[in-house]
């Protein structure tokens, strides 16, 4: 069961709620580019996934077929209730290992980027930690829990994740002793150096406690999220690529032939001294820390808002229907996906390209249905292509005539 898919409405349901919590409290939690940045870069790491997760799974297959070292049933409860806090023990340490090392965190930094912190937040996961991330979940392999107890315990520590990614729930008293909260959540958010690199735990902070990594949330230092090497961009595409694209940079740098090499392995943040010196980086500070924010008129918030609802019904039809697709249409549809959420990501940033890559985009959507449908992602029936036609004629209608009238005024 695709536990994931069937969260989706909730999730979306519960950001309402979250938005209302908003007004109803005065506040905002929210920006709109932001908040499509995360859910850009959620939905981009779904589809991404259906190509990528054999990799995890047939790797944890192999190991559990050939080396597991005790017959685990997956109908015994006990199996489930000890592979459930397995799974969190082996989550801990990858998500530890994906702060302290360059490689690691190049892949999870997506997730913190964000400096904003709600539920929109929580989607916001990346296209590349399958690179390393199934190395640390072989030990379940290996004692015998079942690949099917494995996938369906993974996906609950992640559906439990969603819900404390929010500013509106305080602590929460002795629940705060064993379990992730909003509050110590919080922290694992902040870029405050007293917070940084803390709260590691998935479902349980137990293992923060025991290894050293807990810190509570205190009321004298307010949280601020981000990292502290700004993304500075609202494109989902960068938003993957940033850390990698800074450690090739300094690898190419480097004079050494072992920094070159031991740049992606060491702690992250470390630089080779020579590189260091000639280009050195500075660090925002946070006493005068200023969130990133591109002017927007209401006109194009809106736009952007319902261009990229469809990629949501896009993204949320190929996790259905990603199982049964032959590859070809796999990358048929991340192209799609990736693709488009550039081109709303150039729109958030207001490029001056933006509005020929929008009109490209929109074009592009025809040949892509053909090809869909050549692939036996979609059915060959004329609806999709009465609808997509019609959706295609009212975006270009709204992004073009309000620029003729101007210019027509003008002349």
């Amino acid at each position: 069961m695709n536990y994931i898919l069937f969260a989706v409405p909730f999730f979306f349901l519960l950001i309402g709620l979250e938005l209302l919590a908003d007004r109803w409290r005065g506040i905002s939690t929210y920006r709109l580019a932001d908040a499509i940045n995360s859910l850009s870069a959620g939905v981009l790491s779904t589809t991404s996934g259906l190509l990528t997760k054999a990799l995890g799974l047939l790797t944890y297959s192999f190991a559990w077929q050939q080396w597991g070292q005790f017959e685990l049933a997956a109908d015994n409860l006990w199996v489930w209730l000890l592979a459930f806090v397995f799974y969190d023990f082996c989550y801990y340490w990858n998500h530890r290992l994906g702060h302290e090392r360059n490689v690691l965190w190049a892949a999870h930094s997506v997730h913190h980027q964000s400096e904003e912190y709600n539920l929109s937040t929580a989607l916001r996961q990346t296209s590349t930690g399958f690179l390393f991330g199934w190395i640390f979940y072989l030990p379940m392999a290996l004692v015998g829990v079942p690949p099917l107890v494995f996938l369906s315990v993974s996906a609950l520590n992640l559906l439990y994740q969603f819900w404390v990614h929010t500013r509106h729930v305080p602590k929460l008293g002795w629940l705060e002793w064993l379990f992730i909260t909003p509050s110590n959540h919080r922290v694992h958010h902040a870029q405050n150096p007293l917070y940084m690199d803390r709260n590691y735990g998935g479902v349980f902070i137990v293992w923060d406690r025991l290894f050293g990594s807990f810190q509570e949330e205190l009321d004298e230092e307010p949280v601020i999220f981000g990292v502290t090497t700004p993304l500075a961009s609202w494109n989902p595409l960068w938003a993957n690529l940033q850390f990698y694209t800074m450690l090739w940079r300094d690898a190419v740098r480097a004079e050494a032939w072992w920094d070159k090499l031991r740049i992606w392995f060491m702690r992250t943040g470390w630089r080779p001294a020579d590189v260091a010196a000639k280009y050195p980086q500075a660090k925002p500070d946070l006493a005068s820390f200023v969130k990133f924010e591109v002017p927007l008129s209401r006109g194009q918030k809106r736009y952007v808002a319902l261009q990229f609802a469809l990629y949501v019904v896009g993204g949320s039809y190929l996790l259905a229907v990603g199982a049964q697709a032959p590859l070809a249409a796999l990358l048929l549809g991340w192209g799609w996906m990736a693709g488009g959420l550039y081109v709303l990501g150039t729109w958030l940033e207001n490029r001056p390209w933006a509005l020929w890559l929008e009109g490209a985009r929109l074009a592009l959507n025809l040949p892509c249905l053909w090809l869909a449908q050549q692939l036996g992602l979609l059915s060959a029936e004329g609806l999709a292509w009465g609808l997509l036609a019609a959706y295609s004629l009212v975006s270009g209608l709204a992004l073009y005539l309000p620029r003729l009238g101007k210019s027509v005024v003008a002349v």
